[in-house]
């Protein structure tokens, strides 16, 4: 084999072994709980400014420097943990993406890096629970379909103080029905199935008001411990 063709057969090989392995490294960074991703939020859509030029770190540990970010532009805040943002920006030198530490920006609240902070710890809890299929006092809607899926009945109503509603959530199991059948030639016997019937395997009422989980009813406990859990509800933010 000439040593073109050869070239060319090993990219064959190697590309999709590079591109398997870049997938896996965003599966590895996606999949780290102590991350909470904002961009698949609309609530939290956060551009902030760069105050300052800082360093920007590839990994949330600060160990791979990537360059600096420039001062003086807007960035948005992709992810975040209790210790650095993820943004995308112009660095000194190239456009770079990477973790910034807080103190590099700047919001019109106050409050903001308390209130980012608030809201991480809250994720953390909510995203545990999503990841269990359970649901919390103070949980949205949206949360709640995340943790159960979409609810076999809802209700919806208006009072003096806003909206409230409830969502029915049901699960049935198979029960297989048979009869005992004996052969009349051979005599020998054995079972026929003749039906199945769904069986309510669990049921669980869901209340909201005001855009929270304002009271859970559950036939099967699936809330966690025998107690009703509560998260705080959504910060609310300005930045």
């Amino acid at each position: 084999m000439n040593t073109p063709a050869l070239i060319l057969l090993s990219s064959l090989f190697l590309l999709p072994a590079s591109a398997q392995i870049r997938k896996e490294r965003k599966s590895l960074i996606d999949s780290d709980p102590s991350i909470v991703h904002l961009l698949d939020n609309p609530n939290m859509q956060i551009s902030l400014k760069v105050i300052a030029n800082a360093p920007i770190y590839s990994d949330i540990n600060g160990k791979s420097k990537l360059g600096e970010i420039r001062a003086n532009q807007e960035v948005r805040v992709e992810a975040i943990t209790d210790r650095a943002y993820k943004v995308r920006g112009k660095g000194t030198v190239n456009d770079v993406a990477g973790w910034v530490g807080p103190g590099a920006f700047a919001a019109k609240d106050p409050n903001f890096v308390a209130n980012l902070k608030s809201y991480y710890t809250r994720q953390l809890e909510v995203n545990k629970l999503i990841a269990e299929k359970k649901v919390a006092m103070g949980m949205t809607p949206a949360e709640v379909i995340q943790a159960l899926g979409k609810p076999e009945k809802t209700t919806l109503k208006q009072d003096a103080e806003g909206e409230s509603g409830k969502w029915e959530f049901i699960e049935y199991a198979e029960q297989k029905n048979y009869n005992t059948i004996q052969d009349p030639v051979s005599g020998q016997i054995f079972r026929q199935l003749v039906s199945v019937t769904q069986i309510e395997k669990s049921k669980h009422v869901i209340e909201f008001s005001k855009g929270v989980v304002s009271s859970i009813e559950s036939t099967e406990d699936k809330t966690g411990g025998g107690n009703v859990r509560i998260v705080v509800p959504p910060v609310v933010f300005c930045w």
